[in-house]
């Protein structure tokens, strides 16, 4: 997994990679936003609900302990072993929206991350131990907070853009 520097170079990796992940969506009809193909795993709308599921899951997660709550990841009603289940889950509940409102979403919670990356110290960010919904979250790694923003943004962006492209070259 790639690492970061600092918070500046983790927000500019997101930035790069999300401008370039949203862009693909902007050729795309709204009409054919439920379109399937056979070699392509995901609709254009339920490519967006997966990226705004994890990123409101993310940011909740965050919220939830800075409330000293107690964190459950990835969900109460999902564990690790059901990611099927919780993508399906984004699927019924965020891709019936548009693709403008999907792209809004997925705007604001990207602009959240960033607010939230601002609010948190270096510290917070990068060493272990510093959330316990980050703790929580794996059985035997420790991962700091900032693998969990790679893997939910940056990640994501690369490989969904990969996948929404070709769904692209298929379809239109």
């Amino acid at each position: 997994m790639r690492s970061y520097h600092d918070k500046a170079e983790l927000k500019a990796e997101i930035k790069k990679t999300y401008a370039k992940y949203i862009a693909e969506f902007t050729a795309i009809p709204e009409s054919l936003k439920d379109e399937r193909c056979d070699e392509v795993d995901r609709t254009p709308a339920e490519n967006l609900a997966y990226q705004v599921g994890w990123t409101t899951l993310l940011l909740q997660w965050e919220a939830d302990e800075r409330q000293g709550k107690t964190v459950k990841t990835p969900t109460e009603n999902y564990k690790w072993n059901q990611l099927g289940e919780l993508y399906q889950y984004f699927s019924v509940t965020y891709a019936p929206l548009s693709l403008a409102e999907l792209k809004e979403r997925l705007d604001q919670n990207i602009q959240a991350i960033y607010q939230m990356l601002d609010e948190l110290s270096e510290a917070e960010v990068f060493e272990p131990h510093m959330r316990k919904w980050a703790d929580n979250s794996t059985k035997t790694a420790v991962w700091e907070v900032y693998k969990f923003i790679h893997v939910n943004t940056v990640a994501p962006f690369t490989t969904f853009r990969t996948k929404i492209r070709k769904w692209k070259r298929l379809i239109l």
